[in-house]
C-alpha cells in the first residue's frame, strides 16, 4: 500500500518473535484482515472486489492514507491500523495524522500489539511531516493510549447521517 520504509524498524524489533508489521497488501483480504476490524464495529459482507477497489483507490492515495498490519507466524494478520495525513492551511500548510481504526485480534490481545501498531503510525506520522497525531477514542481506552503518549484534549463529537 505504501512503501515500508516507513515501518520502524524498532517497532519491527519490538514484536513478538516470528510476528511482522508492514503495509496492508492486497492479499491481506484472505489472511483475516477485515475480521480483525470486527473488533471495533460491522464491516459489512465484503466482496473480494469491494476490498481491492477500496484497496487501490488508498494505493493511489499512499502519500494519505497508511494501512498497516501485524502478520502472525502462520501468515494471518492479527492487528492492523491506519494513519491518514490532512492537509492544512493553519500551521503554515500543516499536515495532522489522523489514527483510526485500531484493531487487534481478540485471542491476541494483551501482547502489546495495540502499543506497537500505534508506535508505528506515530512514526509515520513524524517521518511525513506531521506538526500532530491525534485520535479519538472511548473513554475507556483514554488510559491505554495516555500510555502510547497522547494527551487527553477538548471533546469529540459526531453527527450520524439519517438512515431514510
Amino acid at each position: 500500500l505504501f512503501s515500508s520504509d516507513l515501518i520502524s524498524s524498532e517497532v519491527q524489533a519490538a514484536l513478538p518473535k516470528g510476528h511482522t508489521i508492514r503495509p496492508l497488501s492486497s492479499e491481506d483480504y484472505e489472511k483475516g484482515f477485515l475480521d480483525v476490524l470486527t473488533v471495533l464495529t460491522t464491516v459489512g459482507d465484503m466482496s473480494k472486489a469491494q476490498f481491492l477497489e477500496r484497496f487501490y483507490y488508498l494505493k493511489a492515495h499512499n502519500h494519505e492514507y497508511f494501512t498497516l498490519v501485524i502478520v502472525s507466524p502462520e501468515d494471518r494478520i492479527i492487528g492492523a491500523g491506519t494513519i491518514f495525513i490532512e492537509r492544512k492551511f493553519i500551521h503554515n500548510n500543516g499536515l495532522v495524522g489522523h489514527i483510526e481504526d485500531i484493531a487487534v485480534d481478540k485471542n491476541q490481545q494483551g501482547k502489546k500489539l495495540g502499543l506497537r501498531i500505534i508506535q508505528a503510525l506515530k512514526h509515520i506520522g513524524a517521518k511525513t511531516g506531521c506538526y500532530k497525531v491525534i485520535l479519538d477514542c472511548s473513554e475507556e481506552n483514554v488510559p491505554f493510549y495516555e500510555k502510547c503518549g497522547f494527551t487527553r484534549k477538548e471533546h469529540e463529537m459526531v453527527w450520524y447521517i439519517p438512515d431514510d
